[in-house]
């Protein structure tokens, strides 16, 4: 049984989203792990909570081929997947709310280089098969050098 080359690396980790005008911008340690031909990113989120509270939601992000897949654990468990042109099933939960919803992907726009990685994607938010809002991705993923 051949098992598959994995490459494990610490990354930085930026994430900036639009959304009805308002940009955010997250930044995190990461780490990426290569499998064939499949990335994992994975890092790290503190999100506020209903009560203010700071709460740490681990996010995975997966990359096969045209197809993009954000998975969250930990207080709040999601999972939202994009392939352009294509309106996906996803879930999100959280302690006082959990609802199915969807995304429509309109732009999806993957680029490798080396270690380094670009992902831009926009899409619709579908809630109980309503629109919710349209938002506009960019993630950039930079190899840390180790020390």
């Amino acid at each position: 049984m051949s098992e598959l080359q994995s490459d494990k690396y610490g990354a930085s980790v930026t994430l900036e989203s639009l959304q009805g005008g308002q940009r955010n911008v997250m930044k995190a340690a990461g780490e990426v792990i290569a499998r064939g031909p499949q990335l994992y990113i994975r890092y790290e989120e503190a999100e506020q909570g209903p009560q203010g509270e700071t709460v740490s939601v681990r996010t995975t992000i997966k990359i096969s081929g045209s197809e993009l897949k954000l998975i969250r654990h930990g207080n709040i468990e999601s999972e939202q997947s994009f392939v352009l042109g294509r309106r996906l099933p996803g879930f999100y939960r959280s302690p006082y709310t959990q609802f199915n919803l969807s995304t429509d992907t309109r732009k999806l726009d993957i680029s490798r280089e080396g270690r380094s990685l670009n992902v831009s994607w926009e899409y619709d938010l579908y809630v109980y098969g309503e629109l919710s809002g349209q938002f506009a991705i960019s993630l950039y993923i930079q190899e840390e050098p180790q020390s």
